[in-house]
C-alpha cells in the first residue's frame, strides 16, 4: 500500500511539473521580427519576409527605386508576383 502512494504522489508531481512547463512556454511570446521595406536591402527582405525569396525582394527594391517610398504595406501588391496573401501574411512584419 506504501508502494502505491508513492506511486501516486509521484505521477501527481509529474502532472503538476508539465502543466506548469506548458503554462511557461504560453506566456513567451518570442521575437518580433520586423523590417521597413522603405530601407531595407533586397537580401533584408528575402530574409526577414515569408515567402518572398530574392527575385522578388529585388523587385520590391526596383518598384521602390521606381515610385517611391511605400505608403502602404497592401501597395506591395503593385509589385510583379507579389499578392494580397503574402502581404497579410507579413502585415505584422512590415514597417514603413
Amino acid at each position: 500500500m506504501y508502494f502505491k502512494s508513492i506511486v501516486l504522489a509521484a505521477l501527481l508531481m509529474m502532472g503538476v511539473s508539465s502543466g506548469l512547463a506548458v503554462a511557461d512556454s504560453d506566456q513567451y511570446e518570442g521575437i518580433e521580427i520586423t523590417v521597413n521595406i522603405n530601407q531595407a536591402s533586397a537580401d533584408e527582405l528575402a530574409t526577414l519576409l515569408k515567402g518572398i525569396g530574392i527575385k522578388k525582394a529585388q523587385a520590391i527594391v526596383d518598384y521602390r527605386d521606381n515610385n517611391g517610398n511605400f505608403k502602404s504595406a497592401d501597395e506591395l501588391v503593385g509589385v510583379s508576383g507579389i499578392g494580397q496573401t503574402t502581404v497579410d501574411k507579413n502585415r505584422e512584419r512590415i514597417q514603413l
